[in-house]
């Protein structure tokens, strides 16, 4: 051991020595511990100081001086010297120097008096203490000290058992059992005991063992027991109370033992009154903690047995064997367990209120397991009754209930009753945590609990409160969720069935915003089961219950599975419905018994599953889209056809479900808006299908009444609350704008974003039903919103566009409803202003108003396009266009007779019923009738309102197309900008788009060329076809399809044909730059003319489709073969065309019947249908008039494109005359038999600087001689045309190009010839007509198989035919192209997209340039549209309109 002491310190002792040495013990002696390492250091430095002595180093008086200084030091300064005189003592003793020893007796003769006399004769030897005078002799003293340790440690006291003691103990129970009612007080009779036990000599510890039985029979005496026990522990040492105790709870602890309950009560009262420690007590109790651990950790692996078991599929032979097993282990398990001495120390401490205790040792245990044993549960539920019994009665009795008063505790320390929602958060919340799931076994307590936070629900959500106040409630807040979390929830999953509870909690449940409900359900299906063994064995027991009732769910068995659910989904919701889901998603044909089981569901329960349809919605795990990627999942698809159907049958907050989708679309993923249409279309009865008939199409043009009865597939009646749920939910969330604008801007996210990697098809569909989505969502706002909620939300149409950045189809799709609310409501303003009931007073006012509303709308819309726009249409036409919908242009009369008709065959059925009850009957007549009422009522308020409409339109039509550039670009860009974007937005749509052109045309609308309009619409349909997803293409079908009704019925009968296109601006073949109708009948297309052009656009139908069939490309095919199904009803008429279509489609049959189904099972279904039209179809000439070629002709001109307009002369060129076809057909079918065919095509595509003549021909010098002599008869005919017509404005030429015309009287004979035919044949004699048709079609055959050559002709023999063809066009060019008046040259028709004047160039120079564009054969180049006119052969040269159609298409698309 180092020392501590040096030895320079004694041999300087008075130099230095004595201060180091002072300093040392000071410094040692701060820390006053005996524990310490500076402890030590002071015994260490006494001992070398008093051995320094003993050694004759130091002097002893030196060494008692300094000792006498550090005395003070420490108070246990003596003993620590002592101490070390007791080792001196014994080191010296044994040595035999007498020196040292003697050395050593002065030493402490000198520190007597440091040290006193009773310490040293503890320490030091007998022997010593006699040398040192403080014994007189050694031995006496050794005697006396063996007599008192005798006396005190093996001697008994002597006590007469037999006499005094039975009596004193006898007299001790009479006067603690004696009756205390009186002025007997603790303090009395603990004076008697006193006496007792002096006079009978009594062990005082038996007499408290006494008094403590006594107290144990008289529980109710606690205000006398407590003080006597607490008065007679002052005469005893602390730990005997405990002590005895301990012994009494001992002596229960035999396995066969049970405890009472009155000294559990007494010890809990003694704990309360803290007249003993728990800590003391605690270890006296049985079981130990251990034990208590080992129990918990074996229910938690007995629960997870359980389960495995449920979820184990378990063969019938095995059956028997674990039935035999599970009895076996019950028997052991009804052996009576040991008593648990702690938890009746627990139950006792509850029942008396003294909480903390209570606390203590439920802390000291695992969660839950004591609660988990119900007499504590109900114990502690009976505590917090107590507890909260004030404010209860105050805040949560429900009005007119009377309830059953609790009565405090007597005890004053029992925990303070709360008398505000502040007093809760002190011990009230604390306990229920403790109580957790086990508060099923109270579900009063659970009931008031409930009722307690929806009261405070309802003054958390009061505005008067402060500041201060509102950070205490918002705290308050978070505590009542983490109760519902973790009690509320988990002891409703324990309850059995209990309903009422379901709809107590939900009551407090719907003041939560639905965050915070679903934040609690998820934490109650993910988390609170695997929280407690209980909850794990509910759990197991759920699903297989669940399990049991979904085998045997059918539809006839709904009602009594509906119960059965009902029942298991009060307790335990998030778990039923969650294996409900997953069998829903698995097998979509449980969709409609389980939602017609879920009647029996609480609100509760309703709101859960909504919160679970969510969840599995949202499962990160499940894939959206099938394995081949093209095609949504079905999962996906059932759970959305569940949420529709729950939703609407249901009463289900939507708000998660919207907010889901609308998350969803933010994020950029539009898979789940499949839920939001099937919602809306179940809710609001609002269907968008690609599938319906023209009837319901009709029917959705009329009014709402009419769209219900007429324009859906299933009737969908009842749905008015529905739809105002959906309603609310979306405006009270804020939802409705920003779902339709997240639509909009996702459709084409769809592409550009999330079309990523994804399949073509996938993608074509994500954009259908996005946009499907938002047409049928904006359709449910424009019906269900009021005027003002509407106008409220939907910002103007620039700010749409704008800045929302919503594209132009859509946001004028969101602001029409607005215009027409606008519209209507001042409207009435204005009516209502002045009366005046006459009709032109009523329109006027109209007028007024739509200008009103509609001129902040033009304003607007200017900002939509660049200013170029406007030179050739005014903005007040593209908001007109815009604007408007079929509802407005025309009454579907045959609709409302049809809908009447029906009511009125509905009614006559009711009459004849005679099953029916009479009461039934006049209920199911009154309300047919009241229908019938409606509709009329409808369509005479629709009449009159397109009446209005019209009347405004007439006054608008002149300010409508500017044409500031060409009439052709002015086309262009009404098409571009207006009729393509809308055509495809939606069916309705589509039709809109159709009749606003004939509408356009029946307004004589000035600049309007009719015949270019609908040349456009169907010269080229490639392109459009190409770009179309699915539904788009069976709109862009169903516009083609009313198109060509229009063109079919003025084609269809001269009369009409003169009547609605004879005298319009629309079917002038002269187009002048200014706002001239022309009023000369030359100017205008005749009616053989016209039926030329038909022919002319269905071939061009024909071949564009057969094109797009022969790509092998999935889009064209697809889009194609649906287009052809829409325009089946008209198209084609004709018998080649229509043969030609036929073997183009059995081939796709026959090609894709193994490659991709879809295709081959479209072309099957078209292939069937048009089979079915072919009776229908006649043959050319009967079509439009076939005659040999006429050397007259009239001229037609038409205004150039760009830049034509400037020319300074008028330049007029003839349209071909058809009639030449029949000759020039009967030339190829004699060069067809001699092995070659030739191809005429007369049809010429001018561009500036370019002149393409398109077509194949063989080199043959007698047809290019035959050509030539037409052309020079037809050049003289034109220069006599032109000196007739007046060349005041520049006009060029847009329709048929280097053809011929007859005169007027030629063409009269032309068209009296098919007459003259059909009055040949007589009605009557059938053989006779029936002969007619088959010569027509011999006929037919010849002309068809040159078709049918030139069609399936290979590019590469297109390629060969060019070259001599294009010599032979340069003979005709220099000739026919050449026409000069007053000596300078005019140019041939021009292109829209070339903006540059025709300039006067050589013919060589045009010939290069032909070759150069001659050259592509591909559909998609963009100089010119030449592949379109590419198999054009002889017998359809007919008028061309000089159309660019793909400069439309390009910009468009």
């Amino acid at each position: 051991m180092a020392t501590v002491l040096p030895a320079e310190w004694i041999k300087n002792w008075e130099k230095g020595g004595r201060n180091e040495f002072l300093q040392l013990c000071r410094a040692l002696s701060e820390d006053k511990s005996h524990d310490s390492l500076s402890f030590r250091d002071i015994q260490q430095a006494l001992y070398e100081l008093s051995s320094h002595v003993v050694r004759g180093n130091l002097k002893h008086e030196q060494a008692s001086g300094v000792l006498a200084d550090i005395i003070e030091f420490r108070e246990d300064m003596p003993s620590i010297l002592a101490d070390a005189f007791c080792i001196l003592d014994i080191e010296t003793s044994c040595l035999e120097e007498k020196t040292k020893r003697d050395c050593f007796t002065q030493l402490v003769l000198s520190c007597l008096y440091l040290v006193s006399d009773t310490v040293l004769k503890e320490r030091l030897d007998p022997e010593t203490l006699e040398s040192l005078g403080l014994i007189k002799q050694s031995q006496q003293f050794n005697q006396k000290s063996v007599k008192i340790k005798t006396k005190l440690f093996y001697k008994q006291q002597k006590f007469n058992l037999l006499r005094e003691e039975n009596e004193g103990y006898a007299k001790l129970i009479a006067e603690l059992g004696q009756d205390l009612s009186g002025n007997i007080t603790s303090d009395l009779i603990l004076e008697n005991i006193k006496s007792l036990i002096g006079c009978f000599n009594l062990d005082p510890n038996r007499v408290l063992d006494i008094i403590l039985e006594v107290y144990e029979c008289r529980p109710e005496y606690d205000d006398f027991f407590v003080p006597l026990i607490e008065s007679y522990m002052y005469m005893c040492e602390p730990q005997t109370l405990c002590h005895i105790l301990g012994f009494k709870f001992k002596f229960y602890q035999d396995p066969s033992g049970e405890t009472p309950s009155s000294l559990y009560r007494v010890a809990a009262v003694l704990l309360q009154h803290n007249l003993i420690d728990l800590e003391d007590l605690y270890v006296h109790l049985l079981p130990g903690d251990n034990a208590i651990i080992e129990e918990h950790k074996r229910e938690i692996v007995e629960a997870k047995q359980i389960v495995r078991k449920l979820t184990m599929v378990v063969l019938s032979s095995e059956k028997t064997e674990e039935k035999e097993k599970e009895k076996e282990k019950e028997e052991e398990k009804t052996e009576k367990p040991p008593d648990n001495q702690k938890l009746g120390l627990l139950e006792a401490l509850l029942k008396i209120g003294d909480w903390q205790h209570a606390q203590s040792i439920m802390d000291q245990m695992p969660p839950f397991y004591a609660t988990s044993h119900k007499p504590i549960a109900i114990a502690l539920c009976q505590l917090v009754h107590v507890t909260i019994e004030p404010l209860y009665r105050r805040v949560g009795v429900p009005k007119g209930a009377k309830g059953s008063p609790i009565s405090p505790l007597p005890n004053k320390r029992a925990p303070k009753q709360a008398d505000s929602f502040e007093d809760l958060r002190k011990e009230v919340f604390n306990m229920l945590c403790y109580l957790g799931p086990h508060l099923s076994h109270d579900p009063i307590l659970f009931a008031k609990v409930v009722r307690l936070g929806k009261a405070f629900m309802k003054e958390f959500q009061s505005d008067g409160n402060k500041q201060e106040d509102k950070e205490k409630m918002e705290i308050l807040f978070s505590c009542v969720l983490s109760i519902t979390d973790q009690v509320l929830l988990p002891s409703l999953s324990l309850m059995d069935c209990n309903a009422c509870m379901s709809e107590e909690l939900w009551g407090m449940f719907k003041t939560f915003p639905y965050q915070y409900r679903y934040r609690l359900y998820g934490q109650w299906k993910n988390e609170t089961y695997n929280s407690h063994p209980l909850l794990v064995k509910v759990k197991a027991q759920t699903i297989d219950r669940a399990k049991y009732i979904m085998k045997r769910l059918t539809k006839e068995n709904v009602k009594p599975s509906g119960r059965q659910i009902g029942k298991l989904s009060h307790a335990n919701p998030t778990i039923l419905f969650d294996y409900i889901l997953s069998q829903i998603q698995k097998y979509d044909n449980l969709i409609t018994p389980v939602v017609d089981s879920l009647k029996y569901l609480t609100s509760l329960n309703y709101d859960v599953l909504a919160y679970c349809i969510i969840e599995a919605l949202a499962n990160p795990e499940k894939e959206r889209m099938k394995h081949d990627d093209t095609t949504i999942s079905s999962w996906l698809q059932s759970l959305a056809s569940f949420c529709g159907a729950v939703f609407r049958k249901y009463p289900i907050e939507l708000a998660g479900l919207l907010q889901y989708v609308a998350n969803q679309l933010k994020a950029g993923k539009s898979f789940d808006l499949l839920i939001l249409k099937e919602v809306v279309q179940k809710m609001a009865g609002i269907e968008i299908t690609e599938e319906m008939t023209m009837e319901q199409l009709e029917a959705m043009t009329g009014g709402e009444q009419l769209k219900a009865e007429g324009g859906y597939f299933g009737q969908i009646r009842n749905t008015k609350k529905s739809s105002q749920r959906l309603k609310d939910a979306l405006l009270d969330h804020d939802l409705a704008l920003p779902l339709c604008l997240l639509m909009a801007q996702q459709r084409n996210g769809v592409i550009f974003q999330e079309g990523g990697e994804k399949h073509l098809k996938l993608v074509g569909k994500l954009y259908d039903q996005c946009h499907d989505t938002l047409v049928q969502f904006g359709g449910f706002l424009a019906s269900n919103l009021s005027t003002e909620d509407y106008i409220k939300r939907v910002p103007s149409i620039d700010v749409l566009c704008n800045e929302f950045h919503t594209p132009h189809d859509a946001a004028f799709f969101l602001s029409r409803p607005m215009y027409a609310h606008q519209i209507s409501s001042k409207y009435d303003e204005l009516k209502k202003a002045e009366k005046g009931n006459k009709q032109q007073h009523k329109v006027h006012k109209y007028i007024t108003a739509c200008e009103l509303v509609m001129a902040p709308v033009h304003e607007a819309v200017i900002s939509l396009h660049p200013p170029k726009v406007w030179d050739d249409i005014s903005p007040q036409f593209y908001a007109t266009f815009w604007s408007l919908t079929m509802y407005d242009l025309a009454v579907p009369h045959s609709s409302y007779d049809r809908e009447v008709n029906k009511l009125k065959v509905q009614m006559k059925a009711i009459d004849d019923n005679q099953e029916m009850p009479p009461n039934k009957k006049k209920k199911e007549k009154e309300r047919c009738t009241a229908l019938q009422d409606k509709l009329l009522e409808e369509e005479k308020k629709q009449l009159e309102h397109v009446q209005r409409v019209l009347q405004r339109l007439k006054l608008e039509k002149d300010n409508w197309l500017l044409a500031k550039s060409t009439k052709n670009e002015t086309i262009t860009k009404f098409l571009q900008l207006c009729i393509f974007p809308r055509c495809i937005f939606s069916a309705i749509d589509a039709v809109y788009c159709a009749h606003f052109v004939e509408l356009v045309h029946q307004q004589k609308t000035p600049n309007f060329s009719t015949l270019l309009c609908y040349d456009r619409v169907f010269s080229d349909i490639i392109y459009t076809v190409a770009s179309c997803t699915e539904n788009e293409a069976s709109r862009y079908g169903r516009f083609l399809c009313c198109m060509l009704e229009t063109v079919t019925r003025w084609h269809s009968d001269r009369v009409i044909y003169e009547k609605e296109c004879g005298n319009y601006p629309g079917f002038l073949t002269i187009l002048r730059a200014t706002g001239f109708d022309g009023g000369n009948k030359a100017d205008q297309l005749d009616y053989e003319n016209f039926r030329h052009v038909v022919h002319k656009w269905h071939y061009k139908l024909t071949k564009a489709s057969v094109h797009c069939l022969e790509t092998g490309e999935y889009t064209h095919i697809r889009n194609i073969l649906i287009v052809l199904t829409k325009i089946l009803p008209w198209y084609p008429k004709v018998l080649n065309l229509g043969q030609a279509l036929e073997r183009r489609v059995h081939k796709i049959c026959q090609e894709e019947k193994e490659k991709r189904p879809d295709l081959y099972a479209l072309a099957m279904g078209y292939s069937g249908q048009l089979k079915s039209r072919k009776p229908f179809m006649i043959p050319e000439n009967e079509f439009h008039h076939k005659d040999p070629p006429a050397r007259n002709a009239v001229a037609a001109t038409v205004q150039n494109g760009p830049g034509g307009a400037g020319m300074p002369t008028s330049l007029t060129i003839n349209t071909a005359k058809l009639e030449e076809s029949a000759a020039e057909e009967t030339d190829k079918l004699k060069e067809k038999s001699q092995g070659t065919v030739k191809v005429i095509n007369k049809t010429v595509n001018a561009t500036p600087k370019v002149t393409t003549s398109n077509g194949n021909s063989a080199s043959n010098s007698k047809i290019i001689k035959e050509k030539d002599d037409k052309e020079k008869s037809g050049k003289e005919k034109d220069k006599e045309k032109k000196e007739k017509i007046p060349a005041t404005t520049p006009e060029t030429k847009a329709l048929g190009k280097d053809g011929k015309d007859k005169p007027k009287e030629e063409r009269a004979n032309k068209d009296e010839k098919p007459r003259e035919i059909k009055e040949k044949t007589p009605k009557s004699d059938k053989e006779k007509e029936k002969a007619k048709k088959e010569e027509k079609a011999s006929k037919e055959e010849k002309s068809k198989t040159i078709v049918t050559t030139i069609e399936s002709k290979s590019v590469a023999e297109k390629e060969r035919e060019k070259e001599p063809s294009r010599e032979k066009d340069v003979a005709k060019d220099m000739k026919s192209k050449e026409n000069t008046k007053g000596g300078e040259k005019i140019p041939v028709a021009g292109s829209l997209k070339s903006p540059v004047p025709r300039s006067e160039t050589s013919e060589c120079e045009r010939e290069q340039k032909r070759r150069k564009v001659d050259i592509h054969s591909s559909p998609s180049h963009s100089s010119t549209v030449k592949s379109v006119f590419l198999e054009c052969n002889g017998s359809y040269k007919q008028m061309s309109l000089c159309s660019r159609v793909e400069h439309i298409f390009l910009h468009f698309h």
